[in-house]
Formats: C-alpha cells, structure tokens, sequence
C-alpha cells in the first residue's frame, strides 16, 4: 500500500511539474510571439497616406501627388449601397460579432485542412475588423503566429473603435488594383466617377476585388471579374439590400471600366502640374506632398491651356513641315504580329489622332499604308507623298505615323525634331494661365519655359528703350541708324548692323522698336550707359547675371521665357513688377489653408456687408519703371503688331503689342506679345542650340503661335485700351497719340525732323521705300531646303540679330 502511495505522489508531482513546464512554455511562447504587439489605440488618430489633389483654377482636376494613391473619405459620405456590397463580400456579420466570426472561421477552418495538404496557401475567414488589423498594424504573412495576433488585435479594435471608425479605416486602406488603395480612389480610378456616382453594379464590382485584384482584374480576367460581381450582387440581394428587380438589372449590366487609371481626365496641362509639384516640394517638403492629402488650387485656366497647347503643337509641326520629312522611324517585314511589335517600337504619339502605320506599298506619289492599331488600309494624300519622296521616298515596310482624314485617305505626319514654349501670365496679378514647356512631356520632360535658358535677341530691346525713356529720352526722341564699329579683344572690332544690312539715318525711338533697328538700339545703349539697362533689366526680373556689355543691348544674355515673359507684364500693368506663381491656395486635409499665392492682407475683407464701399487692395507687385514709361513702351511695342516686325498678328485688332527676337544664326526665335489683360512669351529652338535654319526669324515661327493662341484668349479676355497714367501729356506726333511725362512734350518741337535729316537716305520716300523692302524681305517664306549650317563667328558678334 505504502508502495502505491508512493507511486500516486510521484505521478502527481511529475505531472504536476509537466503542467508548470507546459505552462512556462506557452508562456513563452506568447510573451514571444505577442512582446512587439502594435498597440491599437493609435488607430484612433490614425491617417493613411493620401493623395495631393491638384486643381485648376475653375475647379478641373488636373494632376495627383502620391506614392499611393488614395482619397481619403470619411465613413458618412461613403453612400449606403457602397458599404452594403463590401458587407455582403466580406463581412455580413460585421455589425453583430466582436472581431471575430466564429461561422466564418469554420468554413474557412474546413477548407484550410485541403490547403495544408495540397500546400496552398491558408485561408483567413477573417473579418473586415481582422482585415484592418493585418493591412494597417500587422504584416501580410500567412502563419499561425499573425492569425493569433490578429485575433487578439480585432478584439482591442473593436474595444478601442465604434465599427463605423473601423469600416473608415478598413475602405481608405485596402487595396483594390489599379494603383488604388481605398474605394474612392477605385471608383475614380476603375470608373472615372465619385462614391456617390457609383450605380449597384459598379460598387459590387469594387467589393468583388478584395480576394484578389488580380485574379478579377476587368481587361484581362473580363469572365472571372464579371462573375465575382454577379456573386457579390446575389449576396447583397440575399440580405435584403436590392429587391430582385433591381439584382436583375445589375447582373444584366456589361462590366465596363476605363482602359487605365488616370491620375486625372484632363492631361494637357503636364508640364504646369509638374512645375507646381515642383514649387510645392520646396514649399512643404516632399513628404507631405505625396502623402499629406493636401487640396491644391492652381492658377491654371483649362481653355487657355489647351490652346496654348494646340497652339505651340502647331507651330513647332509647321517649322518641321518647312523643313522637309526625316524618314520613317522604323521598319516591319509584315510577319504575324507586327502590328503589336510596332507599337512596342514607339511612345503614343503627343497628338492623340495620330496612329502608327506602315507602308504596304509605294509607287510615286501613290501611297499605301495599314494601320497598327485598328488594321486600317487606305492611301496617303498625294501632296504629302510628294512631300516625304522629295527627301527619303517612302518604301514598303517604313512606319510612320498618319492622321484619317475623309474618304479613306491618310495624312502623313512627323513628330517635330524641335522644340518650344509658350507661357502665358496675368499682368497684373503675375498668375500663370497657361504654361507649355514643349512639343511633348512624354518625348521629353524638360520644361523650357522655366528651365531653358538662351538669348532673348531682340525682344529684350523694349527694357533698353524703357531705360531710356526713364532718361530724358521720348518715343519721340531721335537716334541716328547709321554704320558704328567698336574695338574689340586682340585687335577685333564689332560692327553692329540692322538684319537688312540698310541704315535709315535719324529715326526716333518708336520707329527704331517698331523696326527693330539694331544700330540704332546699340547707340542708345551707349548713350545712356549698359550698366542703367542691365539694373533695370535685373530690377524688372529678367536675369540676375547680365553683363553690363553692348552686345547684351542686342540680347546677348541668357533668360527663360517665364522670366522674360514676367518682366513684359510690367509694360502692362503700370510698371509693377509682378512675381509669376502657379499656386493659388492649398489646405491640409482637415481643410486648414496653409498657403496662398496672393500675399496680400485684407483687414476689412471679413466684416459683414451693410452697403458700405467694398474694401480696397493695393495692387501686387513693386514699382520699378514709371506708369508713363509702361505706357510709352506698351503703345510702342503696339506699333511693333500695327506696322513693324509682326505686323502678321495684326488681324488680332488694337490693343495688342509685342516684340520678335531672333538671336544669332537663328538659333533660338521669340515673340512676347500682350493685350491689357493677358501675356505671352513665345520661344522655338532646338534643345542642342544649333541653328533654325535660313529665313526662321520672330516673326516666321513664334508670332503665328502667338496669334493662334490669341485668337482663342481674345475671346475670353477681349482687348481694351491700355490704361493711360493720370498725369500723362497726350500730343499727336506723326499721326499716332504720343505719352509725355509733364514738362517733355515741349521739347518734342525742338526734335529735328526726319525729313530734313543729311544722313541716310536723301528724303522721306527713300526711307518708307527701304522699309517697305525689308518688312517684304521679312514677310518672304524661308526656304524648305536643309537648315543653314552653322558658320563659326566670335560669340558677340550679334549682327544677324533681329
């Protein structure tokens, strides 16, 4: 007996001490497997990364800033029939357990059992509250270690959380495939719609994609998509969330989404909403740029950016068409696939009406071409065949890109080998309306109307003219066009001399910027000194680094076209220097406003309206040339489009002026042109600097692209009178109405007048005839023959500026 008792007591402490050697190891085991358990109180104030929205100034979206793209929405605008369908695929029970789903995890417990057998990959049966604590505090392994964290996680959320902060959480945070994480950025993305917008259907689809956005993604799995969501809307309609009829309705619908996501619907406006990314980087840093949320109003004007766009587009197309077809760029033998390969071999074109072709076959001007995308056949219009056999005939195999024109034919195009930009601002206020920075942000994402620096040529003139005049000169003063040389290093000399190789003898100051005289500009800048005309120059914000030397008179030195374009503004607005921005407002994500483009404050703005007078502003910008010099500059700079060097725009009506400028060898060709209310610089040339070719002046190139672009402003913004300065003195001189400051329109009389002038020509019809040849030699088309190739001169010798 003794014996027994013994045996018992021994048992009971071995298994006792197994039970406490168990229990130790479990534990462990816990305190390993749950020690860096997230704590899930954070998830009270918990804000996922979220997607800066960018607008434009009309409300268009037209740009996002995101690593992931998201739009945050809070659970009361998520729509009823949005959170129905996601319950009904994932979660029915959601508003009755506690975290976790008992029913749920035995069905999913049964089909594990297969899983581990065939070694496929485990089944959660999880709950939404499960799936919020694996995508936001937990990994996505697949292990019984993460199971049982999540378990002990949902029941900490669902104590720490009301189900409706979890059901917010979990629809801002799941992904759902096409670079959307969260249901509003699916519904955008997958559907180009909001929340709210979203039809039975559409939302049971999003719902459908949580298992697996791959598995059911609409393109490429259409069947396997389709189904899923016909599933989802069975589950719905089986909770007594659509009524038969409307089941039947959904389910007969067609799945049909955008072929991609898109970041926004408008997409001519790439190089602006880059440059915005840009500025806000440096404003807020890039961290809360992608990930902060943040609502950004821009400056940009939706149609005068697409007319800009079109605008540059054209005329850079015009210039390559002057200058003759390059050749196919590629070849196909027509073997089985070929259209895909082809397409492979080239980025879509910037023009969205262009396609890839290839030519079938070739017999003189009688071209034959077949679609890559669409498998089309038809001919080539017979002057674009002659056109491209003038250079590198057309052969069998060549692709090309053609335009469908009517009547089976095809229109032969090229994309430009040239460059531009066109940037228009808002004088007085220095918003940027519109910003092109060339041809084609997919070729190349350089902007070249912030980021190209080169020489203005002559458009830089009008700040010369305007040092003068805030001298004792006038718009009548006289200046004598006549041969000057100056010495230069190592025994050199620099001879200025006007693009026509004439000179006009004495002229006044009007006709030499309306004429752009370059003789003539060059004395001035003598005589009242380059270090005057590079200050104001840098006061008016046209470049930081301008030498005081003669040759800059002409343009020598380096400027963007946003900064020039700028500095025009001032010739506008009364003589204020207006700094240019694209930012107009932005807000965090509770709405705060953190920013603003207009710096001005306005103490009155906020009080209640009781009839009194409305609050007064002053006006933006600083002084920096006198309200008559502006006006002075402004009503020559008119003459330039009424009688001078882009007399071409002059179809555009009064009140619009501007200045061409060609710098040497024709390496870089401008115009800046206004009316009251709207600036625009225009630039051409090539990225590598070499030259435009013959004849490619100002006036050849940007002044069309002006005028295009006008012609779609002026409607919006019509011109009006420029604004004449109080204490302005008006006096007729030639005919045209000419600005004095008080006291200067006596001194006009003692002016000598250009009849009676002994150098130059002998009379007054020698000068009107000399002019009349060269605004003809001006007008004459350039040739269609190979650029010029550069000839090698001293960097300033400037004579060819124009």
């Amino acid at each position: 007996m003794k014996i027994a008792e013994r045996w018992f007591v021994m048992a009971g402490i071995g298994l006792l001490g197994a039970i406490a050697l168990a229990g130790l190891v479990v534990a462990v085991y816990a305190a390993w497997v749950f020690h860096d358990l997230p704590d899930a109180s954070e998830l009270a104030d918990y804000r996922p990364a979220t997607a800066t929205r960018v607008y434009a100034g009309d409300g268009t979206l037209i740009g996002e800033f995101s690593d992931e793209r998201r739009i945050y929405v809070p659970y009361e605008q998520v729509p009823a029939t949005v959170v129905q369908a996601f319950l009904a695929a994932e979660d029915r029970n959601f508003f009755q357990h506690g975290g976790i789903d008992v029913s749920g995890i035995g069905r999913a417990s049964l089909k594990n059992v297969f899983n581990v057998v065939s070694g496929r990959r485990l089944e959660g049966g999880s709950t939404i509250t499960q799936q919020v604590a694996k995508n936001v505090l937990l990994t996505n392994e697949s292990s019984l270690n993460r199971k049982l964290k999540e378990a002990i996680l949902s029941s900490r959320l669902e104590a720490t959380l009301t189900k409706e902060q979890i059901l917010e959480l979990y629809m801002n945070e799941i992904f759902l495939g096409y670079r959307s994480y969260g249901v509003a950025s699916a519904a955008y993305n997958y559907f180009g719609k909001s929340l709210a917008q979203l039809t039975p259907d559409e939302a049971a689809f999003l719902a459908a994609l949580p298992k697996g956005p791959n598995n059911y993604h609409p393109k490429r799995h259409p069947g396997a998509a389709k189904g899923r969501r016909d599933w989802v809307l069975g589950e719905m309609a089986q909770n007594g969330w659509l009524t038969p009829e409307q089941l039947a309705t959904a389910r007969a619908r067609p799945l049909s989404t955008q072929d991609a996501p898109k970041r926004a619907a408008y997409a001519d406006a790439d190089f602006f909403v880059e440059e915005a990314r840009r500025r806000s980087n440096a404003l807020f840093g890039e961290e809360l740029v992608q990930r902060g949320g943040l609502y950004m109003r821009t400056t940009l004007d939706p149609t005068l950016q697409s007319a800009a766009r079109n605008a540059l587009m054209k005329g850079l197309e015009n210039y390559d068409r002057r200058h003759g077809w390059r050749g196919a760029w590629g070849t196909t033998d027509f073997a089985p696939g070929w259209q895909a390969a082809a397409l492979k071999k080239t980025a879509p074109p910037e023009r969205r009406q262009w396609q890839a072709a290839a030519v079938e076959s070739a017999s003189g001007n009688t071209v034959r071409v077949r679609t890559a995308r669409d498998d089309r056949t038809g001919t080539l219009v017979s002057s674009d065949a002659a056109w491209a056999n003038a250079r590198k005939p057309l052969q069998r195999g060549d692709l090309i890109f053609v335009e469908p024109r009517d009547g089976g034919q095809f229109a032969l195009k090229q994309v430009p080998a040239v460059n531009g930009a066109l940037v228009a601002i808002e004088p007085q206020s220095g918003r940027v309306l519109a910003m092109v920075g060339g041809y084609s942000y997919g070729l190349s994402s350089f902007n070249r109307a912030t980021q190209a620096w080169r020489q203005p040529g002559s458009a830089f003139k009008p700040f010369v003219y305007a040092a003068a005049l805030e001298g004792d000169y006038t718009p009548t003063s006289i200046v004598l066009d006549a041969p000057i040389s100056f010495a230069g290093p190592g025994g050199s000399r620099w001879t200025p001399e006007n693009y026509s190789r004439q000179y006009y003898g004495p002229q006044t100051l009007r006709r030499g910027l309306e004429l752009s005289r370059n003789v003539m500009t060059v004395r001035l800048a003598q005589d009242i000194g380059m270090q005057n005309v590079v200050d104001l120059s840098k006061k008016m914000g046209v470049s930081d680094t301008l030498q005081p030397n003669l040759s800059v008179s002409l343009g020598a030195g380096e400027t963007t076209p946003y900064r020039l374009t700028a500095a025009y503004a001032a010739f506008v607005n009364g003589g204020r220097r207006v700094d240019p921005y694209l930012i107009e407002l932005v807000q965090d994500r509770n709405g705060e406003t953190i920013y603003r483009g207009d710096k001005r404050t306005c103490r009155e703005c906020g009080r209640g309206f009781n009839g009194q007078e409305s609050p007064h502003l002053q006006p933006i910008g600083t002084q920096v040339i006198d309200p008559v010099t502006a006006y002075q500059i402004s009503s020559m700079l008119e003459g330039v489009v009424q009688r001078g060097t882009a007399a071409s725009a002059r179809g555009l009506g009064r009140w619009v002026g501007g200045k061409t400028g060609t710098t040497n060898e024709y390496r870089s060709a401008w115009f800046v042109g206004f009316s009251s209310d709207i600036v625009v610089g225009v630039f051409i040339g090539f990225d590598d600097n070499r030259p435009l070719g013959g004849g490619e002046t100002g006036a050849t190139g940007p002044v069309p692209v002006f005028t295009e672009f006008m012609q779609a402003a002026l409607k919006q913004r019509p011109a009006r009178p420029f604004v004449r300065p109080r204490n302005a003195i008006f006096r007729t001189v030639n005919g045209i109405e000419e600005a004095f400051r008080p006291g200067q329109e006596r001194r006009r009389e003692e002016e000598m007048p250009r009849e009676t002038v002994p150098v130059g020509p002998q009379n007054y019809n020698d000068v009107l005839r000399l002019e009349a040849e060269e605004k003809a030699q001006q007008a004459a088309p350039p040739p269609s023959a190979t650029p010029t190739p550069p000839k090698r001169e001293p960097a300033e010798d400037l004579s060819g500026l124009y």
